[in-house]
Formats: C-alpha cells, structure tokens, sequence
C-alpha cells in the first residue's frame, strides 16, 4: 500500500495534470474560435492564473521533503511566472490581447502536461519511457520558446507600466520605481533562466542517461 505522501503526490500531480490539459484546450480552441492569436487570455487566462498560483505547493512540498527537488529552483520558476501572470499579465489589459501570451500559455500548458503526468506515473512506478522521453527531450525547444516570449511580453509592457505608475504605493518606499524593477529584471531574466535550463539538462541526463546504461549492460 502507498504512503500517505506518495498517494497524496499522485492526487496532486494528476490533477495539474487534467486541468492542465483542459487549460490547453482552451488555449487551442482561442485560436479556432477566433482565427487569431489575440485571444488566449480571454479564453484560459483565469485557469492558468490558478494552476499557477496553486503550484507555490511545490515549493512547500520541497521545504518538508517529500520530494527531492528542495526549495530554490522551484521557487525561482514560480516565482518568476506567477510575477509574469499575475503582476503583469493580469493587470495590463492592454497586453492581454498579444500574441506572446497565447504563444507563453501553449508552451507552459505542454510542459505542464508532460511534465504532472510524467511526475504522477512515477510517483506509482509505472511511467512508460515514451512519458519520461518527453518530459526530458520537449523543454530542449519548449522552455527558450516560453521565456523569450515572457520577456517579449514585459518589454511590451513597459510603456504601460510607466503610464499607470503601476505598484506605486507598495515601491513609494524604496529608491526604485516597479518600472525599474522589470527593466533590471529583464537585464537578469536570461542569467535565471540559464541556471534552470541547465538543471533540467543535468535531469535529462540522469533519468535518460540511466536507461542507456542499462541497455549497454
């Protein structure tokens, strides 16, 4: 019989991983229904916006130990696209409509299928390679996709940023504006973002690399 904490893991992952596939539905049906890439925000932003938020639990599930990520990198990729989602994204209507939102949100619901999928098969020991091929294999193209044009869409907002004076009162007191807090925050997005990409390439060649040396034997 499973533990409690691997029964509760394969709950959890499953679950992202359903309501991650419907958020991918409803990002695919945006561009059917409207023949544009204008309109993915209006379509999924609202579950994606809630999956993301609902995933700060695992950074708690790294801090207690029931999984072996620990809690920097996880908290570095949640933190870095719930400040996308929510802190720009979702109050900026003027960038809603562009296409770099619709082309973040088909990247991220991928990942995000493979990705609680691949984790809740593992989590019962019966996750076919094809699974953990993809989970190892699709970021390589994925993951540059989704964070160019998350920085695309913050460079995009910018002008907005400035106009609205957004987040004013919480920086009133601090030397620095939130506009300049995205401008020297897209000057280190891609140092971020390296450290995660190449993390996942050490992964890849763990979990892949184990399986070759197998066959070897």
């Amino acid at each position: 019989m499973p533990s409690p904490s691997r029964l509760y893991l394969f709950v959890y992952n499953s679950l992202q991983a359903f309501a991650w596939s419907i958020a991918l539905v409803r990002v695919l049906i945006s561009f059917a229904s409207t023949d544009s890439f204008n309109a993915s925000y209006s379509f999924a932003g609202y579950i994606i916006c809630l999956l993301q938020t609902a995933s700060f639990l695992e950074v708690i599930h790294g801090a207690i130990g029931i999984v072996p990520s620990g809690v920097l990198l996880p908290l570095m990729q949640w933190g870095g696209r719930t400040h996308y989602l929510l802190a720009i994204v979702r109050q900026i209507a003027e960038v809603q409509d562009s296409p770099s939102v619709y082309a973040t949100f088909l990247t991220w619901s991928i990942s995000e299928v493979i990705r609680y999928s691949h984790y809740a098969l593992t989590t019962i020991g019966h996750c076919p390679y094809g699974v953990t091929y993809l989970r190892y294999t699709l970021f390589i193209v994925i993951y540059p996709v989704g964070v160019a044009c998350e920085m695309w869409l913050m460079y995009s907002a910018l002008p907005f940023i400035k106009e609205k004076d957004l987040y004013a009162d919480s920086f009133a007191f601090l030397p620095f504006s939130y506009y300049n807090f995205v401008q020297g925050l897209l000057v280190v997005y891609p140092f971020l973002w390296l450290k995660l990409y190449l993390h996942l390439f050490k992964q890849r060649s763990s979990k892949l690399g184990k399986r070759h040396d197998k066959k070897l034997k």
